[in-house]
């Protein structure tokens, strides 16, 4: 028996002082869970309500696609993993694939990497441009972007090489083509790499911003070289975020659609998006096996870039840079100044400007020409593409509606979500948190495949319908809001919640009244994102858009296919002035309630 210890400090056992033997401790009380629902709040109910929704949106097309993979009319069956593996030239289409994924991502990071240093580690930083440059790319959605390098980049008809042809003629090199052509492994490498560059510019900026300098400083006055700092102590720190750079160009890359189906196809270049597109929207009846299977390759070597990451994260523990306070000096770059902040406005020039000229010359123009009628240029093209066609009235119709209340819907639910997994951490909330931003580790087209089986067939029956493209996009882009509404509620602290429930305010009331209105600079951020990737989409609505819910991506689409040149740069422009204007909007309105929350 346990002693026990009494006041006069001298130790009996229990059957001395006369009590029993209490035994072993009890194990502590754990409610169960009807208990703890009982419990739990009906704004906490309705917050995990919301989250099973959205889980179940993001998970059971992925469940759908997996499923039909290897079950078929009740049974077991290999037969689309056997027609994928049977396609003649599966191998050629794998390839390609991979090497315009990898080397705009190679390419992405290298230059990525130099602008983030650029811009806010050396004094030839621009402050406006570090601002908006992680949007500039959703000024120009990846549909517009392609139809504007088409028409700069032609051999024959295309602008730049045009003007090109005619200043390279001055010097006594005549050209009947060229010099270059946009429908070409470079090319098509190229307008990738610039879609993808903002992945990890966001990425290790943001990384550079918390990096403290002083292992650095170090390194330099113990006599390393700068090469050999930015070796030894600067990318080890760098490399998660490069790493998740990196992964975020794949996961880009491999369910990019527009990109690949107006550039690359033309060049017999073949990518497994813009097959899976062919077999479900353009094939009847449509060989769903067969995208299952080219979807499940793409599920393979995204896997492969998360485990290229995971390592990278395994051993950057010995790269790592800690300490409490964190700074950085400014390099200063003196004569090269001038010359890197060129090469700054350069790129933006290149990859965003020179795309959006085209469009909009092309559209002024009435008709696709290097030969431009500058006296005569009108918005005939505007007028006939937006006035005198109904279907393009529809699908701007459709297209503005569904950014707006997929928008709205969807920055709020996350918002509300993210609110409740910050207040409850624990292993359960963190697992719906994952949950809800699995869409970024899996292709967009997967997931659009997934929707389409899952939704489209009884007992939902949604095929053709408004409902299914909005469901669409909100499995696509909730990591996007899910994300931004993390960043706004990470803001708030605990203790005004806390103050205003001990005013006796109940949890709906604080969150309207207390965390809603503090959250709304970020989350004003996180709607214009989604916003303008739902209207500029084309990967889902190639495949869950119909004639009954047509949309503006596939109109621009359908109208590339027909050859109407100034109404499909007409209709991009237009897509191109509503997503700026929408961001510019956006973030006056995200700054001006940021000024009016610090008074």
């Amino acid at each position: 028996m346990s002693p026990t210890s009494t006041l006069e400090g001298t130790t009996r056992s229990p059957a001395e002082s006369g009590r029993p033997d209490p035994g072993p401790p009890l194990p502590p009380y754990r409610p169960g869970l009807i208990t703890r629902l009982r419990r739990t709040s009906g704004f906490d109910l309705f917050s995990l309500t919301l989250a099973g929704i959205l889980v179940a949106l993001v998970c059971l097309p992925l469940v759908r696609v997996v499923v039909n993979m290897f079950y078929k009319d009740g049974r077991f069956t290999l037969e689309a993993i056997q027609r994928t593996l049977a396609i003649e030239d599966l191998g050629k289409m794998v390839l390609d694939t991979v090497v315009v994924v990898l080397a705009s991502s190679v390419l992405a990071v290298v230059i990525g990497f130099l602008l983030a240093w650029a811009n806010t580690r050396t004094d030839a930083r621009f402050g406006l441009i570090n601002e908006i440059f992680p949007y500039l790319p959703f000024l120009l959605p990846p549909i517009a972007g392609a139809v504007g390098w088409t028409m700069l980049l032609s051999p024959q008809a295309g602008l730049l090489n045009a003007w090109l042809r005619d200043i390279l003629g001055l010097v006594g090199i005549p050209l009947e083509s060229g010099p270059f052509d946009i429908n070409s492994w470079y090319g098509l490498i190229l307008v990738y790499t610039f879609y993808a560059v903002p992945y990890v510019y966001m990425n290790v900026s943001a990384a550079m911003q918390g990096l403290d300098a002083s292992l650095e400083e170090a390194s330099r006055l113990s006599g390393a070289s700068a090469v050999k700092t930015l070796r030894r102590i600067t990318l080890p720190a760098l490399a998660p975020s490069i790493g998740a750079g990196f992964l975020l160009c794949t996961w880009f890359g491999f369910g990019m659609f527009s990109i690949a189906q107006i550039i690359g196809t033309p060049a017999g270049i073949d990518m497994i998006p813009v097959r899976i597109v062919k077999l479900l929207t353009f094939t009847y009846p449509p060989d769903e096996d067969l995208a299952i299977g080219l979807s499940a390759i793409v599920v393979v070597f995204v896997g492969l870039s998360y485990l290229v990451q995971y390592r990278i994260l395994k051993n950057s523990r010995f790269g790592s840079i800690g300490g409490k306070a964190t700074h950085h000096t400014v390099t200063a770059l003196g004569v090269w100044r001038p010359v890197v902040r060129a090469g700054v406005l350069l790129y933006i020039g290149v990859s965003t400007v020179l795309p959006m000229f085209a469009l909009f010359i092309v559209s002024l123009n009435g008709y696709w020409t290097p030969n431009i009628q500058w006296g005569s240029l009108s918005l005939d093209a505007f007028r006939v593409a937006l006035f005198d066609d109904p279907k393009t009235q529809e699908a701007f119709g459709n297209s503005l509606t569904l950014g707006l209340v997929g928008g709205v819907i969807g920055i709020l639910v996350a918002a509300v979500v993210s609110l409740y997994i910050a207040q409850h951490r624990s292993r359960a909330t963190l697992g719906l948190d994952a949950a809800i931003k699995l869409p970024s580790a899996i292709s967009n087209m997967v997931i659009a495949v997934g929707i389409l089986l899952l939704l489209a067939r009884p007992p939902f029956d949604l095929g053709g319908t408004w409902l299914i493209l909005l469901l669409g996009y909100l499995a696509l882009y909730l990591p996007q809001a899910s994300i931004a509404a993390d960043a706004a509620v990470a803001t708030i602290g605990k203790e005004l919640g806390e103050a205003s429930g001990v005013a006796g305010a109940r949890q709906w009331k604080t969150f309207l009244r207390v965390y809603l209105p503090l959250m709304i600079p970020g989350l004003v951020g996180g709607f214009a994102l989604l916003f303008v990737r739902i209207i500029g989409d084309l990967t889902a609505s190639a495949i869950l858009s119909g004639t009954n819910n047509v949309v503006v991506g596939f109109r621009i689409l359908e109208v590339f296919n027909g050859g109407s040149y100034a109404t499909l740069a007409a209709l991009s422009s237009v897509l191109v002035i509503v997503s700026a204007l929408i961001l510019v909007v956006v973030l006056w309105l995200s700054k001006r309630t940021g000024v009016a929350r610090s008074h």
